[in-house]
């Protein structure tokens, strides 16, 4: 059975010492986020996912959930008595206003919070994430009585949220959305459709389900610019925040699905219900968007959660599995084989996999900290550069994190041979679930091209000529240090790659759109990887000076941190090259052939 130990300590490395979080005490959101509560925080909340959820994870996917025949749901066995935990512990309002019951604590401690809940069980976590999605949207766009009446509860987490978008004719493209709603004369609506896909549709955890929903009003222009945002609710509050009469939302169905079986994807059916109106009418899918831009945030931090945990289990297994002996002779000769650690491609798999989770997280970790800066800055301009930053990076984090997290729970998979690939071992359960992530709020592909098409000239480029001067002001300063020559120069030439390819782009994308569509990906994984070297350049930045500063300190994991980097600079940043090549090749080999042919 997998074991799972939330990454406290690289959370206090980088908050402290890459980050340094003690220069923002000037924001309010950060007044009062001392080392110690940070410490305090991250450790409690990795207790309750550590000895919690982490061993229900097994039991959720064996399990799944059940729909009974009149549409209730009940959840795996355990799941209610988790849920309770981290209702009393207050762990869903950590980062919401203290008005509405939160603790008003940074973003960047939730994201901390998120990524220790989906390592440790992605199918329970999602019950809290979609209800904290849900949240931020009321909080920006819904009415006063609106917030009154839901958000409280929701921020307790005594009820839980959805998002509606699906429908089973229309995935990405919501301009073809049927769900339709109908004017009341008390100023509330009828909802009339279905939806598919819905994570924690109906469940037995909450009293509570709070459903955020698309449709479009009678009369609404067609297409997305008709589309507009209900709140409709399981049962109907009463004005005394408890829950009154069922409203006509039930679930019709759970989906049969890959992974994440102890979460409860739903068919929903709203036959008549009734639902407010969330912000403007026919500006649904602008408010949604909050909501969106959280989830895949979000997402992005499963993607590498998931990373870190079957990370975890295939490095324990390479240690206890011995098999044949290292090519340099035998390491254990009391052991009739060596351990499999010792052989050359387990440690490129391991490293890979440990390269690309620790420079999601750093990235995580930065945007967590702009967010923050969006939300509680007092200069407009450093909230302007805040959010250009969150908009820039948010398809990298969701796209790049997803695909390096699917490809690290493989290869986590790959080390164990055929014992991963048995169900008793865990980690074809961490494969399955980590494949969700490339696919919901928004596929991963769909990501690249929101990169191409709409953020890498957003606002006349202002937020990536911003990204390209973080960067290039790390280089300079480690441009005259002998121990960081090998880092400067692969950086250096990674972001010349990712300048040529963004500019190649624009130059052709006039005269033939389609280069859009084929560079995209390409672009979005070229990002991701000087993303990720600039995380490591800072990464690998703030180790050596601790070891230089403090030896004795923790010695061997900041050497572990600057050997990982090393692999990151010298194995994996150079592909930006080859990405860069096959972006100029144009859109020849990939639109010339006939549609017919395929």
């Amino acid at each position: 059975m997998p074991t799972y130990k939330a990454p406290v300590q690289d959370y206090l490395f980088l908050l402290n010492d890459v980050f340094h979080i003690e220069r923002y005490a000037d924001l309010p959101c950060y007044a009062d986020f001392s080392p110690d509560l940070v410490e305090a925080t991250l450790t409690e909340a990795a207790r309750l996912c550590d000895n919690v959820l982490a061993p229900l994870n097994r039991t959720g996917d064996s399990e799944g959930c059940v729909r009974h025949d009149d549409g209730s749901v009940t959840t795996p066995r355990g799941f209610k008595e988790a849920y309770a935990q981290y209702r009393e512990g207050g762990w869903n309002g950590l980062k919401f206003p203290q008005e509405y019951g939160g603790q008003g604590l940074p973003s960047v401690l939730a994201g901390a919070l998120t990524e220790f809940m989906a390592g440790a069980n992605l199918s329970f976590s999602m019950y809290g994430g979609l209800t904290r999605g849900a949240v931020a949207a009321l909080l920006q766009h819904a009415s006063d009585e609106l917030k009154r009446k839901f958000v409280p509860k929701m921020v307790s987490a005594e009820w839980t949220g959805t998002m509606n978008l699906t429908e089973a004719h229309a995935g990405t493209d919501l301009g073809l959305l049927r769900t339709r709603a109908t004017r009341r004369p008390d100023g509330s609506f009828t909802i009339d459709g279905t939806k598919i896909f819905i994570s924690a549709g109906e469940h037995d955890l909450a009293e509570n389900i709070v459903h955020l929903v698309l449709a479009r009003i009678e009369g609404a222009p067609a297409g997305t610019h008709g589309i507009s945002l209900f709140v409709v609710p399981k049962f109907m509050p009463t004005d005394h925040g408890a829950v009154g009469p069922r409203n006509a939302a039930s679930c019709g169905s759970i989906e049969h699905k890959m992974g994440i079986h102890g979460n409860s994807t739903c068919v929903m059916n709203f036959d008549g219900a009734t639902g407010w109106l969330v912000g403007e009418e026919n500006r649904g899918l602008n408010a949604l968007f909050t909501m969106m831009n959280e989830a895949r945030l979000s997402t992005g931090v499963h993607g590498f959660a998931i990373g870190e945990a079957a990370y975890q289990n295939a490095a324990a297994y390479a240690h206890e599995r011995l098999q044949s002996r290292a090519l340099t002779g035998r390491k254990q000769a009391d052991k009739p084989a060596d351990p499999i650690v010792v052989h050359p491609d387990v440690r490129r798999m391991l490293l890979t996999v440990r390269a690309t989770t620790e420079a999601g997280r750093a990235l995580a970790v930065w945007t967590g900290i702009q967010s923050d800066f969006a939300a509680c800055a007092v200069e407009p301009e450093v909230r302007e550069q805040a959010e250009g930053h969150m908009a820039l990076l948010t398809p990298v984090i969701k796209a790049f994190c997803t695909d390096m997290g699917f490809n690290g729970a493989v290869l986590a998979q790959q080390v164990y041979g055929g014992h991963g690939y048995i169900a008793e071992n865990g980690m074809e359960q961490f494969v399955r679930d980590a494949r969700i992530n490339q696919i919901y709020e928004g596929a991963n592909g769909i990501q690249a091209m929101d990169l191409v098409v709409r953020k890498l000239d957003m606002n006349g480029g202002e937020p990536m000529k911003a990204f390209v001067r973080e960067v290039e002001a790390w280089l300079q300063r480690n441009a005259g240090n002998p121990a960081f020559a090998m880092h400067v120069s692969g950086l250096k030439a990674a972001l010349g790659d990712l300048q040529q390819a963004g500019q190649w782009i624009t130059t052709h994308a006039g005269d033939d759109p389609n280069v859009f569509g084929t560079s995209a990906y390409d672009f979005l994984n070229l990002f991701g990887l000087v993303a990720f070297g600039y995380m490591w350049g800072r990464m690998c930045e703030a180790a050596s000076s601790r070891l230089a500063t403090a030896p004795g300190h923790g010695d061997t994991y900041l050497s572990a941190k600057l050997a990982v980097g090393r692999f990151f600079f010298e194995r994996m940043l150079p592909e930006t090259a080859l990405l860069l090549e096959r972006i100029k090749t144009g859109t020849g080999s990939l639109m010339d052939l006939p549609d017919e042919a395929f």
